[in-house]
């Protein structure tokens, strides 16, 4: 393929590049047969804005393969299958939801959606940085897989200082609320099923936005940075799941460590914090 100059990329029109950036910046050259086919090959390694950036790009990059006569098989069969490099065996699960999301989209509107999109690009980064990977973002929530419980952690911690820091819109203050599991999910086509995802999603509810709340598996598991602690929860029953689960809180000293008891079936008040009992350093 002939490399693509600056001066000739710069005469290039939009038209000629399958994504532009919120930036401004032109990705993905989709000009002639050679870069189309180059384009197909890296789309999976750009990261783009949010969702609806990502089929736009897509779409334009399959009309630009079909007037140079490209049949994409291979890209369309990824596409179909975007999980095939999660990881399988033990894996850690991070689920992340936006507290009182009704609430804030009803207030905002419009705004909501770019509020949301912000919000996703910096849990993507804080997962991409802690080595992990994004399995799903749908209306609030964000789902990722790590192969270590503490890179998970690690991301956890990560994105609520993000959140905490990020200067929103309107003066806005946004909470997520993130549980951390770590099972033996089955990875199909479409992602990962089983009890494990069940597990990371009650465990996800029971918390507040702002929080960290983590499974036994995990703390087990967890190699634990300078200045992390886990603090018990005690012993809980999550809704639809059969066993009971010990929960822990994960706490640093930059971010809030005092919540509401946790929402379970069983929440006893001796799980208030901060003397939930005693801590993992």
């Amino acid at each position: 393929m002939a490399q693509l100059g600056a001066k000739a990329r710069a005469g290039l029109p939009d038209s000629a590049f399958a994504y532009i950036d919120s930036r401004g910046r032109r990705r993905l050259p989709i000009n002639d047969e050679a870069h189309v086919r180059n384009a197909l090959a890296r789309f999976d390694r750009v990261d783009f804005d949010d969702d609806e950036a990502r089929a736009r790009a897509r779409s334009r990059l399959l009309r630009a393969a079909k007037r140079h006569g490209i049949l994409p098989v291979g890209f369309i069969d990824g596409q179909l299958r975007p999980q095939r490099n999660l990881p399988t065996g033990r894996v850690a699960l991070l689920l992340a939801d936006v507290e009182d999301s009704t609430g804030l989209l009803t207030e905002l509107g419009d705004r909501w959606p770019p509020m949301l999109n912000q919000l996703r690009r910096l849990m993507r980064a804080e997962t991409k940085g802690s080595g992990g990977h994004e399995v799903d973002a749908r209306a609030d929530e964000f789902l990722a897989a790590f192969a270590e419980p503490s890179a998970a952690l690690v991301a956890a911690i990560g994105m609520q200082r993000a959140i905490r820091s990020h200067a929103w819109a309107d003066g806005r203050t946004v909470r997520v609320r993130i549980g951390v599991h770590a099972g033996r999910p089955t990875l199909n086509a479409t992602g990962y099923v089983g009890i494990a995802v069940n597990t990371v999603a009650r465990i996800c509810d029971a918390g507040h936005g702002g929080q960290i709340v983590v499974s036994t598996a995990v703390r087990d598991a967890v190699v634990l940075e300078d200045g992390v602690e886990l603090r018990t929860l005690g012993r809980h029953r999550l809704r639809g799941i059969p066993d009971e689960h010990e929960l822990f809180q994960a706490t640093t000293a930059d971010l809030p460590q005092v919540f509401p008891p946790v929402r379970t079936i069983t929440a006893p008040p001796a799980t208030r914090l901060p003397h939930g009992g005693p801590s993992r350093r």
